[in-house]
């Protein structure tokens, strides 16, 4: 099956905030990652908290972020790395420049 991003795209998270029943964590919105699996076809969970049957089902990709990105004062190893499932409406493809895997590194898959 084709997806919309590969295992190794950079993506960019929406940094939008809107109300209700949202199933992406605040810390990751505008960051960029490396999607590093397809989790599968799921119902959008934002739309079955209203009671909605949820499809179109939506891909959930787990996208890997270095946590000097995340948190800008990590004081962890340069490699650290968070791994959050993110369903495909909230990602982007990410501009080369995003990121401190737009600067030459990426994060350990």
């Amino acid at each position: 099956m084709t997806h919309r991003f590969p295992i190794g795209a950079r993506v960019s998270v929406s940094s939008s905030f809107p109300p209700g029943h949202v199933r992406t964590p605040f810390f990751v919105r505008g960051k960029t990652g490396i999607v590093t699996e397809v989790a599968g076809e799921f119902p959008n969970p934002e739309e079955l908290a209203y009671g909605r049957d949820g499809l179109p089902a939506r891909t959930l990709f787990r996208v890997t972020f270095l946590q000097q990105d995340l948190w800008p004062d990590y004081a962890g190893g340069a490699g650290d790395t968070t791994v959050v499932d993110i369903f495909e409406h909230w990602l982007q493809e990410a501009d080369a420049s995003e990121g401190a895997a737009g600067k030459g590194e990426r994060a350990h898959v």
